[in-house]
This record gives structure tokens, sequence and C-alpha cells, in this order.
């Protein structure tokens, strides 16, 4: 009698963990159909604002805007092109200049094939290819962030091919950083297939205004920030992806790199903001600044790692001091060159250079 209750209850806890894989299971695969459709919607809710060029087997969605000499926008992890429409920047140099701003592989509405790996070298060949096909000259690269060592690859593997830099809160050594462990299970194939369909989109929903938050401050995030930059765009299985494995190449990428930054003779400026709560100022922007002979340090008092939210005006002058040659600054009198919290507060600057 023993024995049969002792099977009965083994027959029963096997059962009960069945039911609840079973269960589970079912709950997963509703979610994924539901992420399913909550990108399709997205996609849907938000068309392509701009062009596609096809480059090397990639389609590449792209906004250009403006006449003059070229410019070349890059975006940071996460986001996508409409960045650069929220925080002005683009309207800004459009006035003066041929301004081209690209979805990076994977975000907005842009390929990102699995046939190779996307480390910024090889989007710094990518956007180089890109420019080429749109018949643009050199252009002054403009990087925010991961963006920052896409225009670091582009001006250490094709220097010929850009006029001059200016990085926004940029990460240029390998130090640690809290997203890196913390996306890279979700670069993971299959493991992280499943959590981009699953866990990954509806902690985003949970999360993503706060980490924005972050990004900004001390500077607040601009109340209409998700209405330009589509949230729904942010949280896609797609971009997730994209994300995850570009948070996953910046320390290596950093690595490669460092040793190279002493050769580079073309003009930069570094912006940086002072409350910068993604990446340490001394750690990053004011070492680049010493080791480059012909750079310029800029450092925003009150502004966080969305600088070129704070301070449009001021990236726009050092763009148009690369493109124009020195003494012609119309552009810092012409658009926005901070944010009103900012008012009064006075832009550090640091400029060196050699003949």
């Amino acid at each position: 009698m023993s024995s049969f209750k002792n099977k009965s209850s083994q027959t029963s806890v096997g059962t009960a963990g069945a039911l609840a894989g079973i269960g589970m299971a079912l709950a997963g695969g509703a979610t994924a159909l539901w992420v399913r459709r909550q990108a399709r919607k997205a996609q849907h809710d938000n068309p392509p604002l701009g062009q596609f060029v096809e480059v090397d087997g990639v389609r590449l969605h792209y906004v250009e805007k403006g006449a003059g000499p070229p410019v070349l926008l890059l975006h940071g992890n996460v986001f996508q092109l409409e960045d650069f429409i929220a925080s002005g920047l683009l309207e800004v140099l459009a006035r003066h200049h041929r301004v081209i701003v690209f979805d990076r592989p994977g975000f907005g509405h842009s390929d990102r094939p699995r046939d190779r790996q996307w480390t910024p070298e090889a989007q710094a060949a990518l956007m180089t290819a890109a420019l080429a096909k749109l018949g643009a000259d050199p252009p002054v690269v403009v990087g925010h962030s991961w963006g920052a060592l896409v225009a670091l690859g582009m001006a250490l593997d094709f220097p010929t091919a850009v006029r001059g830099l200016v990085l926004i809160g940029g990460y240029y050594y390998p130090t640690a950083l809290a997203e890196g462990p913390l996306a890279a299970p979700a670069a993971i194939p299959v493991v992280g297939d499943a959590m981009r369909y699953t866990v990954a989109p509806l902690a985003g929903r949970l999360f993503l205004k706060q980490a924005v938050r972050k990004m900004f401050a001390p500077s607040p995030m601009p109340p209409n920030f998700f209405e330009v930059v589509p949230r729904e765009m942010l949280l896609r299985p797609s971009q997730i992806k994209a994300a995850a494995e570009d948070a996953a190449t910046m320390t290596p990428a950093a690595k490669r790199f460092r040793d190279r930054y002493a050769s580079m003779e073309m003009p930069v400026t570094i912006v940086a903001g002072a409350g910068d709560k993604i990446v340490d100022l001394k750690a990053h922007a004011s070492r680049l600044h010493d080791e480059l002979p012909r750079s310029t340090l800029v450092i925003a008092p009150g502004a966080g790692h969305m600088v070129h939210h704070a301070v449009p005006g001021d990236i726009a002058q050092a763009v148009e001091s690369m493109s124009r040659g020195p003494g012609s600054l119309r552009l810092a009198q012409a658009g926005p060159s901070s944010s009103p919290d900012d008012a009064g507060d006075e832009v550090a600057e640091d400029a060196r250079t050699t003949p």
C-alpha cells in the first residue's frame, strides 16, 4: 500500500510539473505572438522618414537635409536617427550644411544582416561606402555615444574620407560599463532569441523611460522625447538584438582603438556633459583630449550623456569651424546654444592645436 501511495505521489508531482511546463510554454508563446504584433504595429505606425540606399547587401535608411559642406550624424545605442531630430541638431546644421543621418544597422528601418559581425569598424566601412554611393565629399562626422566609436573607426581606417570629428558623450577606453553584462544575454543565439521575444520587451516597457531619464540627467528628459523618438520602435526584438550586440562590442573595440588615437591628425572636438552618469568624463573625454594633438574639449555644465540636446549650438559651431575653416562661426549665433535650464552657464572649452 505504501509503495502504491509513493508511486501515486510521484505521478502527481510529475503531472503537475508537466502541466506547469506546458502552461509556461503557452504563456511564452502567447507573449511572443503579442511582441511580434507590437513590432509590426510599431513599424506600421512609424513609417520611414527618409530614403534608402543599398550598400554591400545592406539596406540603409537615411534622412538628408540642407545644402553645403557635408555632415554625417551617427546616433548612439538604443536610439535611431530621430534622436538628432529631437535634439534640434539636424535642423540647426541643415541651415548651412548637407546633413546625412543614417539609422545604423539594425536600428530604425535599416537592415542588420546576420552574415557578419557589426563591430564599429564594420559599421565605419559601411558608412564610408554609403557616403561614396551618395556622392558626398568627405564630411565632418558627428558621433554620439556608441556612434562615436563608428566615427573613430572611420577616421582611423579611412582618414582621407573624413574632414573632422565631433565626438559626443563617447566611450573611448576599455573601462567597465553597467550595461555590458546586462545587455549581453540578449545577444546570445537561441537564449537571446527567446529573451528578445518575451522578457526583454516587457522589461523595456517597465524600465525604458527610467533608463532614458538617467541618460539625460542631471538635465530633465524633454517631455516630448518619446513623441519624436518612437518608444515602440526601440522595443522591437530586432532593435533589442542590435543594441545588445553593440553593447557587447564596445570594450573590445576600445581596446583595439586606444593605441591608434595618437596617430590621428585631423581636428577633433570632444563634447561631454559635466554630469554624465553613463560614461565617466575624466576616464574618457579628458583622457582622449590629452592624447589627441589637434583636439578641443568642450564640457557642458548641467548636462548629462544626452549632451547634444543641451548644447546643439555649440556642437554646430564646432562642425562649422571644421567644415569651413577657422573664423566661420555663424552657426553659433544661428541656432540654440543650450537648453533653458543651462541659461547663464558657461560652456568650458579647452583647445589644443598643432600646426
